[in-house]
């Protein structure tokens, strides 16, 4: 399958390169690591090094030379593999950190910025392994500079596992603390999801699913910059030329990104998976979801509307990419992390956004509560209570759902903490003062709802 650009077209992403942020955020490899389970955890790290080593090792040098060739610039190359905790179920150890020692030795060694796939999937219930596995998570993050981790605690087809989410709660806590010279950056390598993906390039909860080749390339692609500046071009026009304007804009975007994956595919010799055509935001003013928002006509992300412009945007996103390329896939749409978008952490600062406001744009967007910063002394049961209104939005509306908080050791409502690079700079948002300890200690399951029985 070839994808061929127009002499118009290249003219117009060259345009989109070099005044509007136009980017491929990340070409991810999905790896199989299943093979490499061994009952001894030091073979199982070997295997583990020796294969991610060898399937990925001209995976950098290829996105350099397509980022030359074809001037398209390729922020991230990234790995996602097996979640972990299935990798290890054959060992007899109780702690995983030395094999995310390994992930993070192999990351190194090919060059990638991040690996994903310290996972567990427990949405109806965890293993002796998935429960090894979420333990090791404060530590294993907290001691590596380039793992990222994921557990899938809810589906719509079952329901919410309330024990995982306690879990978490105290899981995100211990991370926090561990990595507390570093303001709680291992939480910002961990999400909790409901419906989880196996297809996702983008970080922190990329891994590589059971239903995937052995080994795939998946790109994800951004441009929040190339959407906002085409709105300008309608600045006033019914939300009809709004929807066309988006859509057309994500069929270039997508057009960029194929061809991207493809090259990439070819010269490694690796399957194309999917291009994801989530708008991924970055600090860097002018690549802003939250201001493609504002040029639809709210003074600030976050007032009264905020949700309604969000939902159309994210539905001309997904019409314009999926018309662009058969293979559309990951979590596609529109992304709002607080930290890592100029836009939405000066609405956060100026009092226009809220946590609960965040939460009910989720309910349109992809993913969800993403790069929370929260004040370091947040209780684990209100984390807890934070991941699972969000999930059950997801489990509700049969979509992809995520958090990714961080409760900022030593940091109060106010603080601003500083991440660095993609992650950008998170101002420190208030919870609620009202306690849910004692609704997440009722464990159990939240049963699916009754639009998941589809057989």
């Amino acid at each position: 399958m070839q994808s061929q650009l127009s002499t118009g077209e290249v003219f117009e992403t060259l345009k989109m390169i070099d005044e509007e942020h136009l980017d491929v955020r990340t070409i991810t490899m999905g790896i199989n690591l299943l093979d490499c389970s061994s009952a001894n955890i030091d073979r199982a790290c070997n295997k583990i090094y020796e294969k991610i080593c060898r399937k990925a090792e001209k995976l950098v040098a290829v996105g350099e030379d397509i980022e030359k060739e074809y001037g398209i610039p390729i922020i991230n190359k990234r790995i996602s593999v097996t979640p972990i905790s299935l990798v290890a179920a054959a060992s007899d150890a109780d702690n995983y950190v030395p094999i995310a020692h390994a992930l993070d030795r192999a990351a190194a060694t090919v060059g990638v910025n991040f690996i994903g796939g310290f996972s567990a999937l427990v949405h109806k219930g965890r293993s002796d392994s998935d429960h090894i596995l979420i333990k090791s998570i404060p530590e294993a993050l907290a001691s590596t500079e380039r793992v990222c981790g994921s557990v899938n605690v809810a589906s719509t087809g079952a329901g919410i596992n309330m024990d995982a989410v306690e879990l978490m709660g105290q899981t995100i806590k211990q991370a926090a603390e561990l990595s507390a010279d570093r303001d709680g950056f291992a939480c910002a390598k961990l999400v909790v999801f409901c419906n989880a993906v196996e297809d996702n390039p983008f970080m922190a909860g990329a891994f590589h699913g059971v239903g995937e080749p052995e080994t795939v390339i998946n790109v994800g692609v951004s441009g929040p910059g190339v959407v906002k500046a085409a709105l300008t071009s309608v600045k006033g026009e019914e939300f009809g030329v709004v929807a066309e304007t988006i859509k057309k804009t994500a069929f270039k975007v997508t057009r960029m990104g194929q061809l991207v994956a493809q090259e990439a595919s070819r010269r490694l010799d690796v399957r194309f998976g999917i291009v994801d055509i989530s708008l991924a935001p970055t600090p860097a003013v002018g690549d802003s979801v939250a201001y493609i928002l504002e040029e639809m006509g709210l003074e600030k992300c976050g007032t009264h509307g905020t949700t309604a412009a969000l939902a159309l945007l994210n539905d001309a996103v997904k019409k314009g990419g999926t018309m662009a390329s058969s293979f559309v896939g990951g979590l596609s749409g529109a992304f709002i992390p607080v930290s890592e978008d100029a836009g939405m952490i000066s609405a956060v600062q100026e009092g226009a956004l809220t946590l609960e406001k965040l939460e009910a744009m989720t309910a349109v967007c992809s993913v969800g509560l993403d790069m929370i910063c929260v004040p370091g002394d947040t209780p684990a049961s209100t984390i807890s209570g934070i991941i699972v209104d969000e999930i059950a939005i997801g489990m509700v509306n049969n979509k992809t759902t995520a958090v990714r908080v961080i409760p900022a050791p030593g940091k109060k409502v106010g603080d601003l903490v500083e991440f660095g690079g993609l992650l950008g700079t998170g101002p420190v948002m208030p919870v609620n003062k009202f306690s849910c300890e004692a609704f997440i200690a009722r464990g159990g399951r939240i049963p699916a709802p009754m639009h998941s029985l589809k057989n």
